[in-house]
C-alpha cells in the first residue's frame, strides 16, 4: 500500500490508524532519511495508544519505554549505531514489548526482531508518500484492518 501525506497532520492521522487498528503484539520498521516523518508518525502512534506526558525521541538515548494497553512500547532510534554488538547495552534482551517501533532498523540488519509492517517514508514536491509492507501474516491483516478503518478513507484520497 502506497499513499501520499501532505502534510504532519496526514502523517499524525496515519500514526493514529496503525495504533487503532494494531495487534497485541507488533514489530514496526520506520525507514526513510532525516526528516521524512519517522518520529512524527511513532508519537502520533504512541499518544493515540494513551501515553502521556513527554514522547522523547530516543536519538539518543536510543531506547525509550512506554506503558501501553496489554504491555509496553519500545521506541528505538538506531541512527547512531556503528554495529549490531552495541545492542547489547540497550538492555533489550528481555523481550517484554508488544510493540516496537524501530528507527533505521537497517542498521543492525536481522538482530532485530522481524517487522511485521514496514514503513518506508520518503519526501516529494507535495509533502511525504509512505510505502507499507507486510512482513508476516499479522502484518498482512493488519494492513488489511488498516485498509477497512473508517479514517483510512481520508488518506485513501491522497493515494499515489
Amino acid at each position: 500500500m502506497q499513499l501520499r501525506l501532505a502534510d504532519a497532520e496526514s502523517t499524525e492521522s496515519l500514526g493514529r490508524l496503525l495504533a487503532i487498528t494494531r495487534p497485541s503484539q507488533a514489530v514496526v520498521h520506520l525507514q526513510g532519511d532525516l526528516g521524512a516523518g519517522k518520529s512524527t508518525l511513532a508519537r502520533a502512534l504512541l499518544r493515540e495508544l494513551g501515553v502521556k506526558g513527554a514522547i522523547r525521541s530516543p536519538t539518543y538515548t536510543l531506547v525509550e519505554r512506554y506503558p501501553v494497553p496489554g504491555g509496553e512500547a519500545w521506541h528505538l532510534d538506531l541512527y547512531r549505531i556503528g554495529d549490531t554488538g552495541e545492542l547489547d547495552f540497550l538492555g533489550l534482551d528481555d523481550a517484554s514489548a508488544t510493540l516496537w517501533l524501530v528507527e533505521w532498523p537497517e542498521k543492525v540488519g536481522q538482530a532485530l526482531p522481524p517487522a511485521d509492517i514496514r514503513l518506508q517514508l520518503a519526501h516529494d514536491r507535495q509533502g511525504r508518500t509512505v510505502q507499507l509492507q507486510a512482513g508476516s501474516p499479522a502484518g498482512e491483516q493488519w494492513l488489511e484492518a488498516l485498509a477497512l478503518s473508517p479514517g483510512m478513507r481520508a488518506l485513501s484520497l491522497q493515494s499515489v
